[in-house]
Protein backbone atom coordinates (compact mmCIF):
# COMPACT_ATOMS: atom_id res chain seq x y z
CA UNK A 1 0.00 0.00 0.00
CA UNK A 2 1.88 3.06 -1.20
CA UNK A 3 -0.16 6.18 -0.92
CA UNK A 4 -0.74 9.09 1.40
CA UNK A 5 -0.31 12.79 1.73
CA UNK A 6 3.16 14.31 1.43
CA UNK A 7 2.11 16.77 4.13
CA UNK A 8 2.00 14.10 6.84
CA UNK A 9 5.49 15.18 7.97
CA UNK A 10 4.10 18.42 9.36
CA UNK A 11 1.61 16.52 11.50
CA UNK A 12 3.77 13.75 12.88
CA UNK A 13 7.50 14.48 12.64
CA UNK A 14 9.40 17.34 14.16
CA UNK A 15 13.03 18.38 13.82
CA UNK A 16 14.89 17.30 16.98
CA UNK A 17 15.43 20.31 19.30
CA UNK A 18 19.16 19.56 19.61
CA UNK A 19 19.56 19.90 15.85
CA UNK A 20 17.50 23.08 15.76
CA UNK A 21 19.89 24.58 18.30
CA UNK A 22 22.91 23.47 16.29
CA UNK A 23 21.38 24.97 13.17
CA UNK A 24 20.84 28.33 14.80
CA UNK A 25 24.48 28.47 15.87
CA UNK A 26 25.91 27.44 12.48
CA UNK A 27 25.73 28.76 8.93
CA UNK A 28 22.91 27.26 6.90
CA UNK A 29 24.21 25.15 4.06
CA UNK A 30 21.34 23.32 2.37
CA UNK A 31 21.96 23.49 -1.35
CA UNK A 32 20.31 26.33 -3.23
CA UNK A 33 20.48 24.32 -6.45
CA UNK A 34 17.25 22.76 -7.76
CA UNK A 35 16.38 19.56 -5.95
CA UNK A 36 17.55 16.59 -8.01
CA UNK A 37 15.76 13.34 -8.69
CA UNK A 38 17.74 10.30 -9.75
CA UNK A 39 16.75 8.89 -13.13
CA UNK A 40 17.94 5.37 -12.33
CA UNK A 41 14.23 4.75 -11.72
CA UNK A 42 13.84 4.76 -15.53
CA UNK A 43 15.26 2.06 -17.84
CA UNK A 44 17.78 3.32 -20.37
CA UNK A 45 20.51 1.49 -22.28
CA UNK A 46 20.64 3.89 -25.22
CA UNK A 47 20.74 7.67 -25.42
CA UNK A 48 17.33 7.57 -27.12
CA UNK A 49 15.86 5.64 -24.17
CA UNK A 50 17.30 8.19 -21.73
CA UNK A 51 15.70 11.04 -23.70
CA UNK A 52 12.45 9.07 -23.73
CA UNK A 53 12.57 8.88 -19.92
CA UNK A 54 13.08 12.62 -19.65
CA UNK A 55 10.24 13.37 -22.04
CA UNK A 56 7.70 10.87 -20.73
CA UNK A 57 8.47 10.95 -17.02
CA UNK A 58 10.70 13.85 -16.00
CA UNK A 59 8.60 16.41 -17.84
CA UNK A 60 5.26 15.55 -16.16
CA UNK A 61 7.01 15.09 -12.80
CA UNK A 62 8.51 18.57 -13.13
CA UNK A 63 5.14 20.02 -14.11
CA UNK A 64 3.45 18.42 -11.09
CA UNK A 65 6.26 19.44 -8.75
CA UNK A 66 6.02 23.04 -9.97
CA UNK A 67 9.45 23.93 -8.59
CA UNK A 68 12.88 24.05 -10.25
CA UNK A 69 14.05 20.46 -10.77
CA UNK A 70 17.32 18.81 -11.73
CA UNK A 71 17.79 15.44 -13.37
CA UNK A 72 20.39 13.30 -11.61
CA UNK A 73 21.14 11.21 -14.66
CA UNK A 74 22.02 7.53 -14.52
CA UNK A 75 23.89 6.76 -17.73
CA UNK A 76 24.97 3.13 -18.15
CA UNK A 77 28.28 2.32 -19.81
CA UNK A 78 26.84 1.91 -23.34
CA UNK A 79 24.98 5.21 -23.00
CA UNK A 80 28.10 7.07 -21.89
CA UNK A 81 30.04 5.60 -24.81
CA UNK A 82 27.32 6.69 -27.22
CA UNK A 83 27.07 10.20 -25.80
CA UNK A 84 30.82 10.80 -25.91
CA UNK A 85 31.21 9.55 -29.49
CA UNK A 86 28.02 10.89 -31.08
CA UNK A 87 27.55 14.63 -31.27
CA UNK A 88 23.97 14.04 -32.39
CA UNK A 89 23.14 11.90 -29.35
CA UNK A 90 24.75 14.43 -27.04
CA UNK A 91 22.89 17.31 -28.68
CA UNK A 92 19.59 15.46 -28.37
CA UNK A 93 20.17 14.92 -24.66
CA UNK A 94 21.06 18.57 -24.09
CA UNK A 95 17.99 19.64 -26.06
CA UNK A 96 15.74 17.34 -24.01
CA UNK A 97 17.05 18.76 -20.75
CA UNK A 98 16.59 22.31 -21.98
CA UNK A 99 13.10 21.69 -23.38
CA UNK A 100 11.93 20.17 -20.09
CA UNK A 101 13.52 22.96 -18.06
CA UNK A 102 15.81 20.51 -16.24
CA UNK A 103 19.32 21.23 -15.05
CA UNK A 104 21.93 18.53 -14.45
CA UNK A 105 24.77 18.85 -11.96
CA UNK A 106 25.12 15.27 -10.70
CA UNK A 107 25.33 11.79 -12.21
CA UNK A 108 24.77 8.37 -10.69
CA UNK A 109 27.66 6.19 -11.89
CA UNK A 110 26.92 3.38 -9.43
CA UNK A 111 25.16 0.95 -11.85
CA UNK A 112 27.57 0.23 -14.73
CA UNK A 113 25.27 -2.08 -16.70
CA UNK A 114 21.54 -2.72 -17.00
CA UNK A 115 19.94 -1.61 -13.73
CA UNK A 116 16.56 -2.88 -14.90
CA UNK A 117 17.41 -6.44 -15.91
CA UNK A 118 15.40 -9.31 -14.43
CA UNK A 119 18.10 -9.90 -11.81
CA UNK A 120 20.49 -7.17 -10.66
CA UNK A 121 21.28 -8.11 -7.02
CA UNK A 122 25.05 -8.21 -6.24
CA UNK A 123 25.96 -7.70 -9.93
CA UNK A 124 25.31 -3.97 -9.48
CA UNK A 125 28.67 -3.67 -7.66
CA UNK A 126 30.61 -4.91 -10.69
CA UNK A 127 33.02 -3.91 -12.02
CA UNK A 128 34.48 -2.95 -8.66
CA UNK A 129 37.06 -0.29 -7.89
CA UNK A 130 40.04 -2.61 -8.36
CA UNK A 131 39.47 -2.44 -12.12
CA UNK A 132 40.40 -0.08 -14.91
CA UNK A 133 36.87 -0.53 -16.26
CA UNK A 134 35.33 1.15 -13.19
CA UNK A 135 37.84 4.02 -13.23
CA UNK A 136 37.50 4.62 -16.98
CA UNK A 137 33.70 4.54 -16.84
CA UNK A 138 33.67 6.98 -13.92
CA UNK A 139 36.00 9.43 -15.64
CA UNK A 140 33.89 9.18 -18.79
CA UNK A 141 30.86 10.15 -16.69
CA UNK A 142 32.85 13.06 -15.28
CA UNK A 143 33.77 14.23 -18.78
CA UNK A 144 30.16 14.22 -19.90
CA UNK A 145 28.91 15.93 -16.74
CA UNK A 146 31.46 18.70 -17.17
CA UNK A 147 29.75 19.47 -20.51
CA UNK A 148 26.20 19.25 -19.16
CA UNK A 149 26.32 21.11 -15.85
CA UNK A 150 25.57 24.84 -15.65
CA UNK A 151 28.32 27.44 -15.55
CA UNK A 152 29.66 28.29 -12.10
CA UNK A 153 28.19 25.10 -10.61
CA UNK A 154 30.26 22.27 -9.20
CA UNK A 155 29.36 18.70 -10.13
CA UNK A 156 29.28 15.34 -8.38
CA UNK A 157 29.34 11.73 -9.50
CA UNK A 158 28.30 8.96 -7.10
CA UNK A 159 29.85 5.51 -7.25
CA UNK A 160 29.99 2.06 -5.67
CA UNK A 161 31.45 1.56 -2.14
CA UNK A 162 34.51 -0.16 -3.64
CA UNK A 163 32.73 -3.49 -4.10
CA UNK A 164 30.56 -6.15 -2.49
CA UNK A 165 32.12 -7.73 0.61
CA UNK A 166 31.50 -11.36 -0.29
CA UNK A 167 33.08 -10.80 -3.72
CA UNK A 168 36.11 -8.86 -2.42
CA UNK A 169 38.30 -11.87 -1.63
CA UNK A 170 41.72 -10.41 -2.49
CA UNK A 171 43.60 -9.46 0.75
CA UNK A 172 44.87 -6.36 -1.06
CA UNK A 173 41.42 -5.39 -2.34
CA UNK A 174 41.19 -2.03 -0.57
CA UNK A 175 44.73 -1.07 -1.51
CA UNK A 176 44.03 -1.84 -5.17
CA UNK A 177 40.88 0.26 -4.95
CA UNK A 178 42.90 3.04 -3.37
CA UNK A 179 45.30 3.07 -6.30
CA UNK A 180 42.47 3.41 -8.81
CA UNK A 181 40.78 6.13 -6.76
CA UNK A 182 43.99 8.14 -6.47
CA UNK A 183 44.38 8.00 -10.25
CA UNK A 184 40.75 9.13 -10.54
CA UNK A 185 41.39 12.05 -8.18
CA UNK A 186 44.34 13.12 -10.30
CA UNK A 187 42.07 13.01 -13.34
CA UNK A 188 39.52 15.22 -11.59
CA UNK A 189 42.24 17.68 -10.59
CA UNK A 190 43.48 17.77 -14.19
CA UNK A 191 39.95 18.48 -15.42
CA UNK A 192 39.72 21.42 -13.04
CA UNK A 193 43.11 22.74 -14.15
CA UNK A 194 42.26 22.56 -17.85
CA UNK A 195 38.59 23.52 -17.85
CA UNK A 196 38.06 25.24 -14.50
CA UNK A 197 35.21 22.78 -13.94
CA UNK A 198 35.07 21.08 -10.54
CA UNK A 199 33.54 17.61 -10.38
CA UNK A 200 33.83 15.57 -7.20
CA UNK A 201 33.51 11.82 -6.71
CA UNK A 202 31.04 10.61 -4.08
CA UNK A 203 31.64 7.07 -2.78
CA UNK A 204 28.34 5.66 -1.49
CA UNK A 205 28.57 3.32 1.55
CA UNK A 206 25.96 0.58 1.47
CA UNK A 207 25.03 -2.40 3.67
CA UNK A 208 27.09 -5.57 3.07
CA UNK A 209 29.59 -3.73 0.88
CA UNK A 210 33.32 -3.19 1.46
CA UNK A 211 32.40 0.23 2.81
CA UNK A 212 29.12 -0.14 4.67
CA UNK A 213 29.53 1.48 8.08
CA UNK A 214 30.71 4.97 8.89
CA UNK A 215 33.63 3.46 10.85
CA UNK A 216 34.78 1.52 7.77
CA UNK A 217 34.50 4.65 5.66
CA UNK A 218 36.58 6.68 8.11
CA UNK A 219 39.26 3.99 8.20
CA UNK A 220 39.41 3.71 4.41
CA UNK A 221 39.82 7.44 3.83
CA UNK A 222 42.55 7.56 6.46
CA UNK A 223 44.41 4.75 4.72
CA UNK A 224 43.79 6.32 1.31
CA UNK A 225 45.66 9.46 2.33
CA UNK A 226 48.52 7.34 3.66
CA UNK A 227 48.62 5.53 0.32
CA UNK A 228 49.24 8.79 -1.56
CA UNK A 229 52.84 9.02 -2.75
CA UNK A 230 53.05 12.79 -3.11
CA UNK A 231 51.50 16.00 -1.88
CA UNK A 232 49.91 16.43 -5.32
CA UNK A 233 48.08 13.12 -4.91
CA UNK A 234 47.07 13.95 -1.35
CA UNK A 235 45.63 17.33 -2.35
CA UNK A 236 43.74 15.79 -5.27
CA UNK A 237 42.18 13.17 -2.97
CA UNK A 238 41.26 15.69 -0.28
CA UNK A 239 39.68 18.11 -2.74
CA UNK A 240 37.91 15.72 -5.10
CA UNK A 241 37.02 12.51 -3.23
CA UNK A 242 34.29 12.24 -0.64
CA UNK A 243 31.09 10.35 0.05
CA UNK A 244 27.55 10.12 -1.17
CA UNK A 245 25.59 9.89 2.06
CA UNK A 246 22.59 7.68 1.32
CA UNK A 247 20.49 8.24 4.42
CA UNK A 248 18.59 4.97 4.50
CA UNK A 249 21.81 2.95 4.07
CA UNK A 250 23.10 4.14 7.42
CA UNK A 251 19.64 3.85 8.95
CA UNK A 252 19.47 0.19 7.94
CA UNK A 253 22.78 -0.27 9.76
CA UNK A 254 21.09 1.19 12.88
CA UNK A 255 23.62 4.02 13.00
CA UNK A 256 22.81 7.36 14.59
CA UNK A 257 22.73 9.37 11.37
CA UNK A 258 23.46 12.73 13.00
CA UNK A 259 26.52 11.30 14.79
CA UNK A 260 27.58 9.55 11.58
CA UNK A 261 27.51 12.81 9.63
CA UNK A 262 29.39 14.64 12.37
CA UNK A 263 32.11 11.98 12.45
CA UNK A 264 32.68 12.38 8.70
CA UNK A 265 32.92 16.14 9.14
CA UNK A 266 35.35 15.80 12.06
CA UNK A 267 37.56 13.51 9.95
CA UNK A 268 37.60 16.03 7.10
CA UNK A 269 35.72 13.74 4.71
CA UNK A 270 33.52 15.82 2.46
CA UNK A 271 29.90 14.80 1.86
CA UNK A 272 29.63 15.61 -1.83
CA UNK A 273 26.09 14.33 -2.28
CA UNK A 274 23.16 13.26 -0.12
CA UNK A 275 20.70 10.64 -1.32
CA UNK A 276 17.37 11.41 0.33
CA UNK A 277 16.04 7.89 0.88
CA UNK A 278 13.68 5.93 3.09
CA UNK A 279 13.74 2.24 4.10
CA UNK A 280 11.35 -0.28 5.68
CA UNK A 281 11.21 -0.80 9.44
CA UNK A 282 9.47 -3.58 11.40
CA UNK A 283 8.99 -3.09 15.14
CA UNK A 284 8.69 -6.16 17.41
CA UNK A 285 8.73 -8.66 14.53
CA UNK A 286 8.18 -11.68 16.76
CA UNK A 287 4.81 -10.31 17.87
CA UNK A 288 3.87 -8.62 14.61
CA UNK A 289 2.54 -11.23 12.13
CA UNK A 290 0.66 -8.60 10.14
CA UNK A 291 3.89 -6.69 9.50
CA UNK A 292 5.77 -9.85 8.45
CA UNK A 293 2.95 -10.79 6.09
CA UNK A 294 3.11 -7.30 4.59
CA UNK A 295 6.91 -7.48 4.37
CA UNK A 296 6.67 -10.72 2.39
CA UNK A 297 5.04 -8.70 -0.41
CA UNK A 298 8.34 -6.84 -0.83
CA UNK A 299 10.33 -9.97 -1.67
CA UNK A 300 11.27 -9.61 -5.32
CA UNK A 301 13.93 -10.97 -7.70
CA UNK A 302 15.60 -7.83 -9.10
CA UNK A 303 17.33 -5.83 -6.36
CA UNK A 304 19.24 -6.74 -3.22
CA UNK A 305 17.38 -5.98 0.02
CA UNK A 306 19.84 -6.36 2.88
CA UNK A 307 17.95 -6.96 6.12
CA UNK A 308 19.25 -6.09 9.59
CA UNK A 309 17.85 -7.04 12.99
CA UNK A 310 18.67 -5.21 16.21
CA UNK A 311 18.36 -6.55 19.74
CA UNK A 312 19.88 -5.77 23.13
CA UNK A 313 22.88 -7.94 22.24
CA UNK A 314 23.67 -6.28 18.92
CA UNK A 315 22.74 -6.50 15.25
CA UNK A 316 22.65 -9.33 12.75
CA UNK A 317 22.23 -9.27 8.99
CA UNK A 318 20.79 -11.37 6.20
CA UNK A 319 22.13 -10.42 2.78
CA UNK A 320 18.72 -10.48 1.06
CA UNK A 321 15.09 -10.43 2.09
CA UNK A 322 13.29 -13.69 1.30
CA UNK A 323 10.08 -15.52 2.03
CA UNK A 324 11.69 -17.80 4.61
CA UNK A 325 12.78 -14.84 6.72
CA UNK A 326 9.25 -13.42 6.66
CA UNK A 327 7.46 -16.73 7.33
CA UNK A 328 9.81 -18.53 9.72
CA UNK A 329 12.61 -16.26 10.91
CA UNK A 330 15.52 -17.64 12.91
CA UNK A 331 15.49 -17.08 16.67
CA UNK A 332 18.00 -14.28 16.24
CA UNK A 333 15.60 -12.40 13.95
CA UNK A 334 12.36 -13.48 15.65
CA UNK A 335 13.42 -12.18 19.07
CA UNK A 336 14.90 -8.93 17.77
CA UNK A 337 13.40 -5.59 18.77
CA UNK A 338 13.44 -4.19 15.25
CA UNK A 339 14.24 -5.04 11.62
CA UNK A 340 15.29 -2.63 8.94
CA UNK A 341 15.28 -3.55 5.27
CA UNK A 342 17.25 -1.92 2.46
CA UNK A 343 14.26 -1.40 0.20
CA UNK A 344 13.94 2.18 -1.01
CA UNK A 345 10.34 3.18 -0.35
CA UNK A 346 8.73 6.56 -1.07
CA UNK A 347 10.39 9.24 1.03
CA UNK A 348 7.09 10.89 1.99
CA UNK A 349 5.86 7.77 3.78
CA UNK A 350 6.08 7.27 7.54
CA UNK A 351 4.28 3.96 7.33
CA UNK A 352 3.22 1.38 4.75
CA UNK A 353 0.21 -0.32 6.25
CA UNK A 354 1.54 -2.29 9.27
CA UNK A 355 5.13 -1.54 8.27
CA UNK A 356 7.09 1.45 9.51
CA UNK A 357 9.80 3.39 7.68
CA UNK A 358 13.02 5.20 8.58
CA UNK A 359 11.69 8.64 7.62
CA UNK A 360 12.48 9.99 11.09
CA UNK A 361 16.16 9.37 10.32
CA UNK A 362 15.73 11.14 6.98
CA UNK A 363 14.59 14.25 8.87
CA UNK A 364 17.44 13.97 11.40
CA UNK A 365 20.06 13.54 8.69
CA UNK A 366 18.92 16.54 6.66
CA UNK A 367 18.84 18.65 9.82
CA UNK A 368 22.45 17.60 10.47
CA UNK A 369 23.45 18.40 6.88
CA UNK A 370 21.98 21.87 7.35
CA UNK A 371 24.64 22.60 10.00
CA UNK A 372 27.56 22.04 7.61
CA UNK A 373 29.59 24.98 6.33
CA UNK A 374 29.22 23.77 2.74
CA UNK A 375 26.24 22.52 0.73
CA UNK A 376 26.18 18.90 -0.49
CA UNK A 377 24.06 18.13 -3.52
CA UNK A 378 20.59 16.86 -2.56
CA UNK A 379 18.87 14.13 -4.55
CA UNK A 380 15.79 11.95 -4.06
CA UNK A 381 16.67 8.39 -5.07
CA UNK A 382 13.76 5.95 -5.05
CA UNK A 383 14.69 3.53 -7.82
CA UNK A 384 12.27 0.77 -6.80
CA UNK A 385 8.95 2.03 -8.19
CA UNK A 386 8.78 -0.82 -10.71
CA UNK A 387 9.13 -3.50 -8.00
CA UNK A 388 6.99 -1.99 -5.23
CA UNK A 389 4.01 -4.19 -4.30
CA UNK A 390 0.84 -3.52 -6.26
CA UNK A 391 -2.45 -2.46 -4.76
CA UNK A 392 -2.92 1.24 -4.19
CA UNK A 393 0.55 2.14 -5.43
CA UNK A 394 0.23 5.34 -7.48
CA UNK A 395 1.74 5.61 -10.94
CA UNK A 396 5.37 6.68 -11.07
CA UNK A 397 4.69 10.30 -12.01
CA UNK A 398 2.15 10.77 -9.22
CA UNK A 399 4.28 8.95 -6.66
CA UNK A 400 7.55 10.68 -7.48
CA UNK A 401 5.83 14.06 -7.54
CA UNK A 402 4.56 13.42 -4.01
CA UNK A 403 8.08 12.55 -2.91
CA UNK A 404 9.51 15.75 -4.34
CA UNK A 405 6.75 17.94 -2.89
CA UNK A 406 7.20 16.40 0.56
CA UNK A 407 10.98 16.81 0.35
CA UNK A 408 10.66 20.42 -0.78
CA UNK A 409 8.40 21.16 2.19
CA UNK A 410 10.82 19.46 4.55
CA UNK A 411 13.80 21.39 3.21
CA UNK A 412 11.88 24.65 3.49
CA UNK A 413 11.18 23.80 7.11
CA UNK A 414 14.91 23.42 7.72
CA UNK A 415 15.75 26.79 6.19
Amino acid sequence: MVSGSPKSYDKQLRIPPCLVSARNDSPMSLSSLPLSYCTNVHPGLTAEEVVHGLTNYAAPIAASFAQPLAAGLWLAKPVIDELLTSETARSNLCDALKQQGLSCYTLNAFPYGNFHSDRVKEQVYLPDWTTDDRRNYTLACVTLLSRLMPEDVEGSVSTVPLGFKSLATDPEFRQHCGGQLIRTAIGLAELKRKSRRTVRLAIEPEPCCVLETTAETLEFFEQLLLQCRSEVERQAVQEHLGVCYDICHQSVEFEDVAESIQSLVTAGIRINKVHITNAIEVQNPGDNPAALAALAQYVEPRYLHQTFAKSATGTTCQIDLDQTLCESPSDEFRTADCWRVHFHVPVDRESLGPLGTTRADLVRALAAVATLDYAPHLEVETYTWEVLPSGEKPDLVTGFSRELIATHELLNGLN
